[in-house]
């Protein structure tokens, strides 16, 4: 704990509950409002007060003396988003803040004084700064430590320095925000925050705990610790603006560089390298062109050029790439260039792969791909992700060059297990659970992905047809088989015909492997049944019985 107290400057917003419910949910704060939380009163506006209300009531209470109330739910998030730029207004006169609460901010007086003509005058101008910016009305208060600042602000105070002891001695205990203790104090005579302070640290310490000694020190002006402000995030933004408006690629390309060079130095003096990069640009006209690059590496100031030079070439570039169109071309040329680090991490926090993932070919692949990117757009280039899913065409996901390869299911690939393989005949209905488990780490144990129940068993098909290919699957007897509701085959398959092409016989087959998906819509719902079958000619295929209808939906190897 900090010995003396700090002399500190804190700001307060009056009923921020009820103001940060009309910054974001526009509910007019000049009406009788109240913010409820577990049925009680936490914040209520002038008007409400002024009808009787107070922290505290319940809903049917407060609604009974103001029947034309309009009741808000405390939302802790709201508060803190509304708040947010009142902080970021504040940290634009002084450095170094610490937030209390949403509401309450708090930072040294001592630099804030002396640059700005003294403790009154430094809490004048933040106060009219953050009203003339946020429109907020607030108070100031200064005094030894932040709890007596707390209260000094809610009286627009400013107590000279050593008198915050006299300051808080006639305080009531409720003052403490506790209200258990409080209430305990009371039944005992001790009613201020004077006679508080007056008892013996070491008594208070064994009759009321450690939270009780931490009041107690609070009563005395002192601080349970110092201030703990907040770091203001760094602007890693670049940005450049043009007297002649930029409409040559060439021109574009030396801006780019210039532009480029300047985001790796800024990156590179806080330790951090970007792996997304925003580049926005406006034209003479005010159009506003923004395109975001990934990359699944640090872009270096060459490879940073490089993208800008390509996408101003793609905007500047009148011509339309082959088996595309682009979109038009600006109707004046560039006035102003910004990057925006969208992603970045520090330089040590990627290891490189061992086995090709590095090395001079693949950045030229890379290069090349996002080269095309600029000029035929992001989804021009796509590569597949693995997802889960429990047929082949869910398990696939296209992504966009450099975008995150994450799946759109999760699930990873079922473990080998004990289903049969394409030529192994089975007269038994196989369920396989499906699904594989990986572990993540969880709290120190590991957690296994849920299955997919239905999921055919490895190995994968090579090919996935885009549009299934009706069959007709009969057995020995030449009749159709038919797999009941109950997922039992009428007879072994043994004769495949695949659309107008000759019949082959079926050699082996495994499943069926059911699927009953979104039965709970009928409109939407899907029930059918895969096979695996392998023919005389060495083909194996994945079958698929929907409505009576038998399909083929991929090949394997």
């Amino acid at each position: 704990m900090s010995g003396e107290p700090q002399r500190t400057l804190l700001l307060w917003c009056p009923d921020w509950p009820v103001l940060a419910a009309e910054i974001v949910d526009g509910v007019p704060a000049t009406d009788p409002v109240v913010v409820l939380h577990a049925n009680r009163v936490i914040a209520c506006s002038e008007r409400a007060r002024a009808e009787g209300i107070r922290r505290g009531l319940r809903r049917r209470e407060a609604q009974g003396r103001c029947p034309h109330l309009t009741v808000v739910d405390h939302d802790p998030g709201r508060d803190v988003r509304a708040f947010e730029p009142v902080v970021a207004a504040v940290e634009e006169v002084v450095a170094g803040v610490e937030v209390i609460r949403p509401g309450a901010c708090a930072t040294a007086a001592r630099g804030p004084s002396r640059y700005l003509g003294g403790e009154e005058a430094a809490a004048e101008r933040i106060v009219e700064h953050v009203a003339q910016s946020c429109a907020v009305e607030s108070q100031a208060g200064i005094a030894d430590g932040v709890f007596a600042a707390g209260l000094a602000a809610r009286e627009g105070r400013i107590v000279a320095p050593g008198g915050t002891r006299e300051f808080l001695a006639a305080r009531p205990v409720e003052a403490l925000g506790r209200p258990a203790l409080a209430d305990l104090l009371r039944r005992l005579g001790v009613r201020t925050l004077g006679d508080f302070a007056a008892l013996p640290a070491g008594d208070v310490l064994a009759r009321f705990g450690f939270d009780g000694a931490l009041a107690h020190r609070l009563a005395g002006g002192r601080d349970d610790r110092p201030l703990a402000v907040r770091q203001p995030p760094a602007d890693l933004t670049v940005t450049a603006d043009y007297d002649e408006p930029v409409d040559r690629v060439d021109a574009a390309a030396f801006a780019a560089r210039m532009l480029a060079e300047r985001l790796h130095e800024r990156l590179a003096g806080y330790g951090l390298a970007c792996t997304r990069l925003g580049i926005e640009a406006v034209t003479a006209h005010g159009q506003e062109l923004h395109r975001v690059w990934r990359h699944d590496g640090l872009l270096t100031a060459a490879a940073i050029a490089d993208r800008v030079r390509w996408q101003l070439d793609g905007w500047l570039s009148s011509s339309n790439g082959r088996g595309g169109t682009r979109p038009a071309r600006p109707t004046a040329g560039i006035v102003r260039l910004r990057l925006v680090p969208d992603g970045v991490l520090a330089q040590a926090g990627l290891q490189p792969g061992l086995w090709g993932e590095t090395g001079e070919e693949r950045e030229r692949a890379h290069r090349a791909l996002s080269r095309v990117q600029g000029i035929l757009g992001p989804e021009a280039v796509v590569t597949a992700v693995l997802g889960g899913g429990r047929s082949p065409a869910d398990q696939v996901r296209l992504v966009p060059w450099g975008d995150e390869r994450v799946p759109a299911r999760p699930g990873p690939p079922p473990l080998p297990a004990a289903a049969p393989a394409p030529g192994a005949a089975s007269a038994s209905v196989v369920v396989p659970a499906g699904g594989g488990a990986r572990r993540r780490a969880g709290r120190g144990r590991a957690v296994a992905e849920p299955p997919w129940p239905g999921r055919i068993p490895p190995p994968a098909p090579a090919v996935v047809l885009p549009a299934p290919l009706p069959a007709d699957v009969r057995d020995a007897a030449g009749e159709p088989v038919v797999v009941s509701a109950r997922l039992t085959v009428s007879a072994a398959p043994a004769r495949l015909t695949v659309g107008d092409g000759r019949p082959a016989e079926i050699t082996g087959w495994a499943g069926p492997w059911p699927v009953d998906e979104r039965w709970w819509a009928p409109a939407e719902a899907r029930r059918r049944a895969r096979f695996q079958v392998s023919l005389a000619d060495g083909a194996a295929l994945l079958l698929a019985v929907e409505g009576g209808r038998w399909l083929v939906e991929a090949i394997y190897d």
